[in-house]
């Protein structure tokens, strides 16, 4: 009888641990964690010369990324999720960020990539910065990065003026931030995609590119122009 009620016990505690960890791993997915979804470092990486790259998480060296100079801009390969800029393309008030971005290659499954700007503190714990992205599924976001935390601004969501990547897994996104002093203007290929009232936003500052990880894209320089 003792025998039969060991085995009982066993059996039922297995079973909740069975159904913890399926509510971990659900919890998880639910939060869109991925526990296979590392960093694919690229093989002798560096980036451009004059330009600074931060890593999203600070003790992930941005040495997996890697920025080949090609055709006026860069082809690059990532690599852990990063941001790059020179510390002279800072602007404020009433100007206009851009940049280029061509998809490569189908990541596995969406990254994405596009223009931060209003960057403060970069090379510090304290570190701020509104960022444009977009990725290949025709989708845009734009987002706020304070300290270790971020909090969307406009979640995913999907636009037919944002072009998806093709069979092939390539499309081009010329993307544009153009801040003024009452909004901010967020395009790609010329058409305006959404924007914002200028009301508190983090958009004075350094301006520069964003890339998620484990992408293949070319992209040209940063552009700052004043309006």
């Amino acid at each position: 009888m003792k025998r039969e009620l060991l085995v009982i016990a066993m059996a039922l505690l297995a079973a909740a641990c069975s159904s913890k960890d399926s509510s971990s791993n659900a919890a998880t997915a639910s939060a869109g964690g991925n526990a296979r979804d590392t960093d694919t470092n690229a093989a002798h990486g560096s980036i451009p010369a004059g330009y600074v790259g931060r890593t999203d998480r600070i003790a992930v060296p941005i040495s997996g990324a890697r920025y080949v100079v090609s055709d006026g801009g860069w082809d690059v390969t990532t690599g852990p999720a990063h941001i790059l800029y020179a510390p002279k393309d800072s602007a404020r008030s009433h100007y206009t960020a851009s940049a280029t971005f061509e998809q490569l290659q189908a990541p596995a499954h969406p990254e994405a990539f596009g223009i931060f700007f209003g960057g403060i503190h970069l090379d510090k714990p304290t570190q701020a910065y509104m960022y444009f992205e977009v990725r290949g599924s025709g989708e845009m976001l734009v987002k706020l990065r304070d300290g270790p935390s971020t909090r969307d601004t406009i979640p995913w969501t999907a636009n037919s003026d944002i072009p998806k990547q093709d069979a092939s897994g390539k499309a081009i996104y010329n993307l544009a931030v153009s801040v003024n002093p009452d909004s901010v203007r967020f395009i790609v290929n010329s058409k305006q995609v959404a924007a914002l009232a200028n009301t508190n936003l983090q958009s004075d500052g350094i301006a520069g590119l964003r890339v998620n990880h484990n992408l293949h894209i070319r992209v040209t320089p940063i552009t700052i122009k004043s309006q």
